[in-house]
């Protein structure tokens, strides 16, 4: 058969397929890939060996130019996916429409040429990071109107969040601070986090817009309910001195309330799932909260 014959194959090199991204949705947790084993045509026996295959194959395409983006596999979400749409979930055709609709509306991470093995992490994080924000979203969205002035409760729990982080911000003065928001919940804790670097001369910090909106969204959502929230800062000196410092607040009465050293001393060092004594960290700090402004405007009630 002549080239001529042919026009529809393209092989691996061709320079079409170099214009033509791809997706590949992660089985990362070993409990999630032994999930995926049940399915007939799932071709793969071996957690490792099939993480081993997806590097290489990721090391392939970016070889040819070809750009790849990388999501995570949830089987208990695509069996939902697959019976929402009458799909097989037993045919590698409604994986791969998954994979594509994950990587629409899903955390997805773009295939730079790192180990996979060091990607991964940085993805189920930005998974956890995005489920946060939506979690929050849908509280906020819930939150309804103060029954005493009519005010939406979403806005103005919001309009405190970013007025709480530029408070926080100016308190915390010069060096690099990252800030982690954290909210109980009934599916799980919400966190989110976000890291700035101020100046010596007192120029305000630039802020990576997406952290910042996910910490404020949480953060907005600690202040619009009962529930106590956290909000904790470790500070590392713009100067060479190797010392962090660690600070925190409760999220009470919809604005950040610090707590004294010693309490942040017994969070850190204080093992969550036993409640037995863990070490300090080298070179750690532990300091009371920074006194923060009065919040802005009334306090309204849900």
């Amino acid at each position: 058969m002549t080239p001529t014959t042919r026009p529809t194959h393209h092989p691996a090199g061709h320079p079409l397929r170099r214009d033509l991204p791809s997706t590949a949705a992660v089985l990362a947790d070993a409990r999630d890939f032994a999930a995926m084993r049940r399915y007939r045509t799932f071709p793969f026996d071996d957690h490792r060996g099939y993480l081993q295959q997806l590097d290489t194959l990721l090391r392939t395409l970016a070889a040819q130019g070809v750009h790849t983006t990388l999501c995570l596999f949830d089987p208990a979400a695509y069996a939902h996916y697959c019976t929402d749409h009458g799909l097989d979930p037993d045919d590698p055709g409604s994986r791969s429409r998954y994979t594509a609709a994950v990587a629409c509306t899903g955390a997805t991470l773009a295939y730079d040429g790192t180990p996979l093995d060091r990607l991964l992490p940085l993805l189920t994080e930005e998974a956890a990071r995005r489920a946060s924000w939506d979690r929050a979203t849908a509280l906020l969205a819930r939150a309804g109107r103060c029954p005493e002035c009519g005010q939406d409760l979403a806005h103005a729990a919001f309009t405190r969040a970013t007025t709480a982080l530029q408070h926080l911000l100016t308190a915390l003065g010069e060096g690099t601070h990252h800030l982690v928001c954290t909210l109980p919940d009934t599916t799980g804790s919400l966190r989110a986090y976000v890291q700035a670097t101020a100046a010596p001369d007192g120029t305000p910090p630039r802020l990576p817009e997406s952290e910042t909106l996910i910490f404020c969204t949480v953060l907005a959502a600690a202040l619009a309910r009962p529930t106590t929230g956290a909000l904790v800062c470790r500070t590392t000196p713009a100067t060479d001195a190797p010392t962090a410092t660690v600070r925190g607040w409760r999220l009470r009465d919809a604005w950040p309330d610090p707590i004294s050293a010693a309490e942040i001393f017994d969070a850190y060092c204080t093992d969550p799932e036993t409640d037995e004594p863990i070490p300090p960290e080298h070179r750690v700090d532990y300091a009371p909260g920074l006194p923060l402004p009065p919040p802005p405007g009334p306090h309204c009630h849900p």
